[in-house]
């Protein structure tokens, strides 16, 4: 017997769960396995091991190497500047109690309140870890507004967390369509599509060389804003298909793998521009030794080379100049066990740097 509305005095329909569409659902929103882990934890071990990221959500990345960069200890001051799914987080923390205190920074207002939620029901309390709604341009302020002259170690991970770039509402991915937003945080304008609307073509291919060392930039650029032109580009597989049939048409097109590394490319170059990382980290680095207490230890991890660039600069003329005593001269990458077990890790590059 269906149950009645006691309101409406009327039964309610049965409603059947939604059943995966085969054995492996593509769609991100099917996956309902994937987003409910602690009721299909089975499910989602099998994922794991298979060396995905279930859907929804994220994996850290060379967290035993970081651990150790850091050198944790109880009643270190931390920041994670990226908070993101909270991987790293709830790590960092386990080795600061007692009395130890970590600040998580993040700029998205869609995921943010879910990874408080998980870390307050892991059982880290107000006492111990303090989220933050702040780019991480923003650390000196953070420190002053809450009292604090300065942190032990400081984490940065600058890579997208795999629950944006999965959900296709986020217009992260042309896996599946979505608009072409490609911002960590929505309610900032442009979105990617709003920025493509405008821009003009010689500032579109510096962004394309700039934030994606695109060897076919200029091309790539004058093309689009022709396309644009003709038609606005507003979601994610239209320009995906923009950019390949632009690589057929002119020749450019190899193979299918080689046009989606350059789709990636455009879609990596509008997302640097929309969320001005590149900006961010500049502040960032340029502030951040003023952020670590004396001895204090910074790990970065980078996705790509316009970023490893910046922070190795940093960190090589802070070494000149005398602000941090000793630093990364090579990066330390992900174990063949962590690719196989993970293969978004595969970009990964992690840097450190000790204050002096």
């Amino acid at each position: 017997m269906n149950p009645t509305d006691p309101l409406a005095g009327v039964p309610v329909p049965h409603k059947r769960r939604v059943r995966y569409a085969g054995k492996n659902p593509r769609r991100f929103e099917e996956k309902y396995k994937e987003h409910d882990p602690a009721r299909y934890a089975g499910d989602v071990a099998k994922v794991i091991a298979s060396g995905k990221t279930p859907a929804g959500s994220h994996r850290p990345i060379l967290v035993a190497e970081i651990l150790e960069t850091l050198a944790l200890k109880p009643g270190a001051v931390v920041v994670d500047c990226t908070l993101g799914f909270g991987g790293h987080a709830q790590e960092l923390l386990a080795h600061i109690v007692p009395g130890g205190r970590l600040i998580g920074l993040d700029v998205d207002p869609i995921e943010q309140p879910k990874t408080v939620e998980r870390l307050r029901a892991a059982g880290f309390g107000d006492d111990v870890f303090t989220p933050v709604r702040r780019n991480f341009a923003g650390l000196p302020q953070v420190l002053a507004e809450l009292g604090l002259d300065g942190a032990d170690a400081i984490l940065a991970d600058l890579g997208v967390s795999s629950m944006q770039l999965d959900d296709p509402a986020r217009g992260f991915t042309f896996k599946d369509d979505g608009p072409l937003d490609l911002r960590l945080n929505p309610q900032r304008s442009p979105s990617a599509a709003e920025l493509l609307a405008s821009i003009r073509a010689d500032k579109l291919a510096t962004l394309l060389a700039e934030n994606a060392d695109e060897p076919q930039a200029d091309v790539l650029a004058r093309e689009l804003v022709v396309a644009r032109n003709l038609s606005p580009i507003t979601r994610t597989r239209q320009l995906a298909e923009v950019v390949r049939e632009i690589l057929q048409r002119l020749r450019l097109a190899r193979d299918r793998d080689t046009d989606n590394a350059c789709i990636r490319r455009v879609f990596q170059a509008l997302r640097i521009a929309v969320n001005d990382e590149f900006g961010v980290l500049d502040t960032w680095l340029r502030n951040l030794p003023a952020c670590l207490r004396s001895g204090g230890r910074v790990a970065v991890l980078t996705f790509h080379s316009g970023e490893d660039r910046r922070v190795k600069k940093a960190f090589q003329e802070g070494e000149r100049s005398g602000v941090y005593s000793a630093i990364a001269h090579e990066v330390i990458r992900p174990t063949p066990e962590e690719l196989r077990s993970n293969s978004r890790s595969a970009p990964a590059k992690l840097r450190w740097a000790i204050r002096a």
